[in-house]
């Protein structure tokens, strides 16, 4: 990419971050003022309603100002760095803090001047302007310029909408000593400044039980904000630690007391409120039905076993299933499909793009195995444990979390035995498989205890009639109860 040669300074924006997508909120920035980048260098990391990304800068050269502290949500299109460009690239050449290499200062009209191009700032992605939106609000903040150029350029850029109160930034004397993603939310959710913390890990390092502690000390002292560390010999009531350890173990975000009522409001953002809207959207949109059977998983647990006893990458139960149900879907293509509203149409898919529910701690997100339909149960077992320690480390992309044709729900591992699952929206169908336990099963004429599993599909009545989805998931228990019958599609 081209860079300016007049010593300029660029503005680097939030980009669109594609799906629907129109915040993020900033989880840790990865440069510093005065800090050299280069083209498409990650310079902040950002979090989604679905996955943690990493943001390139599309610019090459010295960064003089940062807009939006950690935790701050930021809109689309909203401002991120400016980069000053010096001539000839010179500024590429080694790192160097606080200088400015010919370009403008920050706040400066050259430091506002919109960038002249995106660049490749996500694969796939490009810039787009954000909706207007109200930021929240941390009153008592003034705005702040510092000696390093430090301006608060978030605070200019909110002062643009009239009605969008400013959460300034504030001074930095030194890096928070705080590593993980997870403590710093937990401080953010409950509006708790980890400057003022003394960190009982490592050379002063804050850990969760850190934050946690204040949290219990400042509900002792009639939620007053917590202004001391671990050291402190006052000893908050047990009605107040267990209030305070029931909402700092709280996932998404912090619950408040909901005016003239004894109950608590918590709002749905982040994951939580990704999973709201699309499970409402399917449930306005999908006339669903659901239909079921019990199945004796006997022989496929043997095979199971057979299969891990001769060596080589265990093969999952998950696997398993999965293999069973594109065999099922190319035996019953009317489930692999979505329905185009505007045209009218249903449309079958030719490809499988499996997806299946993982638990995070960030909340329930749907990984997906691409052209699964063309993986054998080893090739699966070993996409479904990556994609699932991605999810757990919070490092799924937006494309492994998108694109899904038909999704696989095991909710056998709660310890239920059976479900009605709302369609992932815009997919036509979701099998439900419970968990396998040892029941009284009629075998060979027999009764004997035997492992069984029930099993759910739930359809979109739109793509095919009762018949269809009978069909379907009979096949499916048929290859449960005999796996040898898979050898026919094999």
């Amino acid at each position: 990419m081209a860079h300016a040669s007049d010593g300029r300074s660029l503005e680097f924006k939030l980009p669109d971050l594609g799906e629907g997508l129109t915040e993020a909120e900033i989880v840790r920035w990865l440069v510093e003022v005065g800090d050299v980048v280069a083209v498409d260098q990650p310079v902040v990391e950002v979090e989604t309603a679905k996955a943690m990304v990493e943001v390139p800068c599309p610019y090459g050269g010295v960064v003089t100002a940062r807009f939006g502290e950690e935790g701050t949500e930021l809109p689309v299109g909203a401002p991120l760095v400016t980069v000053a460009v010096g001539e000839g690239d010179a500024a590429a050449e080694g790192p160097v803090r606080g200088a400015g290499t010919g370009g403008a200062e920050a706040g400066t009209p050259a430091a506002e001047k919109k960038a002249e191009g995106s660049g490749n700032v996500l694969v796939g992605y490009g810039t787009s302007e954000a909706p207007a939106r109200r930021r929240r609000v941390r009153a008592g903040r003034p705005a702040v310029t510092g000696a390093s150029g430090r301006a608060n350029g978030w605070a200019r850029a909110a002062e643009k909408e009239a009605d969008a109160p400013v959460r300034a930034a504030e001074p930095v004397d030194g890096p928070v000593p705080v590593i993980s993603p997870l403590v710093r939310r937990l401080a953010r959710q409950h509006d708790l400044d980890l400057r003022e913390l003394t960190g009982s890990g490592p050379d002063g390092l804050i850990l969760r039980a850190d934050v946690e502690y204040a949290l219990r000390a400042a509900a002792a002292q009639g939620g007053r904000a917590a202004d001391q560390g671990p050291g402190t010999d006052r000893e908050p009531d047990a009605a107040s630690v267990a209030s305070s350890a029931s909402s700092a173990s709280s996932g998404f975000s912090s619950p408040s007391p909901a005016p003239g009522s004894d109950g608590t409001r918590v709002p749905l953002k982040g994951v939580r409120g990704a999973v709201a809207d699309k499970l409402s959207r399917s449930r306005r949109e999908i006339p669903d039905a659901t239909c079921w059977v019990d199945a004796d998983a006997t022989e496929l647990m043997r095979a199971r076993t057979a299969m891990n006893a001769s060596g080589g990458p265990r093969i999952s139960l998950l696997a398993l299933l999965a293999r069973i149900c594109t065999a099922a879907l190319a035996r019953f293509p009317e489930l692999n499909a979505t329905v185009d509203t505007e045209a009218r149409e249903i449309v079958r898919l030719d490809r499988v793009h499996l997806g299946f529910a993982a638990q995070t701690d960030r909340g329930l997100v749907v990984p997906v195995v691409r052209d699964a339909h063309a993986r054998d149960a080893e090739g699966l077992s070993a996409e479904f444990a990556r994609l699932t320690e991605a999810a757990r480390a919070g490092r799924l992309t937006p494309g492994e979390l998108t694109g899904g044709t038909f999704t696989l729900n095991n909710y056998g591992v709660f310890g239920v035995d059976g479900s009605t699952p709302i369609i992932n929206h815009p997919e036509a169908a979701m099998l439900g498989v419970g968990r396998i336990v040892p029941k009284p099963w009629v075998h060979e004429g027999e009764l004997a205890a035997r492992q069984v599993v029930q099993l759910s599909l739930t359809f979109d009545h739109r793509v095919c009639d009762g018949g269809t989805a009978g069909g379907f998931l009979r096949y499916v228990a048929d290859c449960v109860e005999q796996p040898a019958v898979l050898l026919r599609t094999l």
